[in-house]
């Protein structure tokens, strides 16, 4: 289809929260060629929305940041993980708080119960330490960056000691030992397992050493509350009793950390697929209003131009058509372009139509569309004549598959790559790159991906432009240097190809927005979720995607096959520490957003 600056400069006029201006002429429609329409992205209605889920810290769950004790720091999740890290600060905290009152409330009725002074003083002492570590904890609390495994776990031994000094002071056989129980369920659902695992037999030991030790009077036992008339078999059998209680409580705190950790994976794997959906069920509705436009019968049905004699309409935009047709003669088949009746009058128009036919038909290369015939403003009708393709284009293949694999990714990225290079030798920037105008022909060497479409393209070396002032291409897949008015060159054509790449390997569109101007504002100056997020896709493609879409061209690949390269070698995990380190200073600067 073909697209319209008057309603996407009113959209963008409408908008008051974008930050920078993007420079839009109304009074001359943009440069289209037959595909998506910038008046349809301007229409609220078929936008993609910015539909994210919050996300913030570490994705390998080592930091987050949220509630603190005294002060408050607001938290995004990155991950199912981060979630239960910033539940364990939360917990922890409230431990903290909770162990606090009920330490000095011991301390307070000690001198009240009598007993035994050794024992006495042993309770005295962890309960005091208990205090200490609950005030230090609560300091280190204040904010979530203070939280950490190993503090966590130091006070979590500090309470199971003073814990059992109580035990035994009250008695090993008494309901003292219940308070057990509850600290350990505490510290087992926390992240790191092998410390819980150590609190766990901490309390283990002690309570066979204390409870066996008195069974079997190698240990005095000075308790508050004795057993009267129990055997020493009796008490073993209790002994076991709270062992096997302690031991059920960790794989019951385990149990239901793996539990809930579950629970909030699916939720966030279900979110994430509803916000997929809906991204693609507006691409889907944008490219059915497409369809909808095209085949039946045309103006020029079963009239000859040039050569060429034609069919069908199977393509139709706002300022053309593009016809099913024979060559006369020799039947072969052909697919031309024509302009509509009502810009036939705009000379601006015409000679851009021409220009795009010239250029075209210069990169005599595989990988883009062969014009056959042009017929130039001595033809009773300008027309384009090219191949006839068979196949699909890969908004079509997107829609029907969603998701691509790694290999027929890179078999795009090469084969739309030849193209890009032939373009570039010939100093031509197509600047309208995106899945509508790569097309799979089923040709008989096997298929084969080819660039459609030089509308909008412009020479290099050209200082004028028959598109100057306007915002040409699609703002989805088009460079930040074109949105903000900028020198354009081959980069912006790769920058293109990895933002499809992106959507192709990921399933989502890389920038959405409720409205143009938003659109056009994250084009700029964000990035998207990082690509491993989507899932089964390793880390170092997040570094190879970033490097190819950057927002500084400098910071690009030079060449496609460069792109295809480095996707390969991420696909196996073995992006160049070279690379790596590069990507890490395009993603300093702006980093891949959450969610």
């Amino acid at each position: 289809m073909v697209s319209e600056t008057g309603r996407a400069a009113a959209a963008l006029e409408d908008e008051t929260r974008v930050e920078r201006r993007v420079a839009v002429t109304t009074s001359a429609q943009a440069p289209s060629a037959i595909g998506d329409e910038l008046a349809t992205l301007a229409d609220p209605r078929h936008e993609d929305a910015a539909l994210q889920a919050p996300d913030a810290g570490e994705r390998d769950g080592t930091h987050a940041s949220g509630a603190t004790l005294g002060t408050t720091r607001s938290t995004v999740l990155a991950s199912p993980h981060d979630a239960l890290r910033l539940e364990e600060i939360k917990r922890t905290r409230a431990f903290a708080r909770i162990s606090l009152p009920f330490a000095l409330l011991v301390l307070t009725l000690l001198p009240f119960l009598g007993g035994d002074r050794a024992a006495r003083a042993a309770v005295a002492g962890g309960m005091l330490a208990v205090v200490g570590a609950s005030l230090i904890l609560g300091w280190m609390l204040r904010d979530d960056a203070g939280y950490s495994v190993p503090r966590a776990l130091v006070f979590g031994v500090t309470c199971v000691l003073g814990g059992f000094a109580g035990i035994y002071y009250f008695g090993v056989f008494s309901p003292a030992a219940a308070i057990i129980p509850f600290g350990l369920y505490f510290f087992s659902v926390g992240q790191s397992f092998g410390g819980t695992f150590a609190i766990w037999a901490l309390c283990t030991v002690i309570e066979a050493a204390l409870g066996l030790g008195i069974v079997a009077r190698v240990i005095p036992d000075p308790g508050l509350v004795r057993p009267a008339g129990l055997s020493a078999a009796g008490q073993a059998g209790i002994v076991l009793l709270v062992e096997a209680t302690f031991f059920a409580t960790f794989l019951i705190a385990r149990a239901s950390r793996r539990a809930v950790l579950h629970a909030i994976e699916q939720h966030d794997r279900a979110m994430r697929g509803l916000i997929q959906r809906e991204e693609l069920l507006k691409e889907a509705r944008q490219d059915l209003e497409r369809a909808l436009l095209a085949g039946g019968l045309g103006r020029f049905t079963d009239d000859v131009l040039g050569s060429f004699k034609l069919g069908a309409v199977i393509g139709r935009g706002g300022m053309g058509e593009v016809y099913e047709a024979v060559r006369v003669g020799s039947e072969e088949p052909a697919a031309v372009k024509l302009l509509m009746g009502h810009v036939l009058g705009d000379a601006n128009h015409v000679r851009r139509f021409i220009r795009e036919a010239k250029i075209a038909q210069s990169l005599d290369v595989e990988n883009v569309v062969r014009v056959l015939e042009i017929g130039g403003l001595d033809a009773r009708v300008p027309y384009i004549a090219m191949e006839r393709l068979r196949g699909s284009d890969l908004a079509d293949v997107l829609r029907r598959h969603r998701r691509l694999p790694m290999a027929s990714t890179l078999a795009i990225v090469r084969d739309v790559g030849r193209g890009l290079a032939a373009a570039r030798s010939a100093g031509i920037v197509h600047r309208d790159l995106k899945p509508r105008n790569l097309f799979c022909h089923e040709g008989p060497g096997g298929p084969t991906w080819k660039i459609l479409d030089f509308g909008v393209s412009r020479l290099v070396a050209d200082q004028g432009t028959l598109t100057r002032d306007q915002l040409v291409g699609t703002p989805n897949y088009m460079a930040p240097e074109q949105v903000a008015s900028g020198a354009v060159d081959h980069r912006a054509d790769l920058y293109s190809l990895a933002v499809i790449c992106y959507r192709a390997l990921t399933g989502r569109p890389a920038f959405s927005g409720d409205s143009i101007s938003e659109l056009l504002y994250k084009v700029v100056h964000t990035m998207p979720p990082p690509p491993s997020l989507a899932g089964r896709l390793d880390e170092d493609l997040d570094a190879a995607l970033a490097i190819g879409m950057s927002k500084d061209p400098k910071d690009r690949y030079d060449d496609a096959s460069e792109l295809a390269d480095a996707l390969e070698a991420a696909a196996r995990h073995e992006l160049p520490e070279a690379l790596r380190q590069r990507a890490a200073r395009i993603m300093a600067a702006h980093p891949w957003a959450e969610g």
